[in-house]
């Protein structure tokens, strides 16, 4: 019986990285999903904006292959997009590095608008939180504002958002009500200094614990 959950982590041989697709195992969503295969590959023949930009990055992804950092790519995307105003939403914690992204986006050209996630200082008991949720109780604690980051973004018309360090959530709440397409430039990981994918690398000791309820 043919396997309809997609299960790419159990593939064997990655055939999709091949012209021999049918190759790849009976779970594969290459066989089991291809209405919405060719759905995807649809919207990027009839939309305008997502063929243009499934192009613009595989264009960069050429350029840049094993010789640009993220950044570069990002600017590389932004200018093959003819991207003009970029959005920054940022941690209050990567104040520093967002003004070092800002005057690097600003030198290549681009009008930057950025916005901390702390904007508005709305006290966490106002959504609800209990004192002694937050990180430091018996203190006043401001709730991260992606919503509102996304809204005054949108306000200054920005043709593309990046997100700089925003935690896990709250990222999802800006990507959700951005009106303008969103990447993510920095993800949020305070113990590995925003570095997730060290923590993947350790499970084998550093951090077995995770395999494990």
């Amino acid at each position: 019986m043919t396997r309809r959950k997609a299960d790419c982590s159990s593939c064997p041989n990655q055939a999709c990285w091949s012209e021999n697709p049918g190759e790849g195992p009976k779970f594969c969503p290459g066989k089991t999903k291809m209405e919405e295969v060719n759905s995807a590959y649809e919207i990027y023949q009839t939309d305008p904006e997502s063929g243009k930009m499934a192009v613009a990055a595989a264009k960069t992804e050429g350029r840049s292959y094993m010789k640009w950092t993220r950044v570069e790519d990002t600017i590389d995307f932004a200018k093959e997009m003819g991207y003009k105003k970029i959005g920054i939403a940022t941690c209050i914690g990567l104040m520093a590095e967002d003004r070092i992204l800002q005057k690097i986006l600003t030198a290549h050209g681009f009008d930057v608008v950025s916005v901390c996630c702390k904007c508005g200082a709305i006290g966490k008991e106002k959504i609800g939180l209990l004192d002694s949720e937050k990180a430091k109780p018996g203190t006043f604690e401001p709730i991260c504002n992606p919503v509102a980051q996304a809204k005054i973004l949108s306000s200054a018309d920005t043709e593309f958002n990046v997100l700089l360090g925003l935690c896990v959530g709250h990222d999802s709440l800006f990507t959700k009500y951005s009106e303008a397409p969103v990447t993510t430039l920095v993800a949020k990981d305070r113990i590995t200094c925003h570095n997730p994918n060290a923590v993947l690398h350790g499970t084998s000791f550093y951090y077995k614990r995770l395999l494990s309820l």
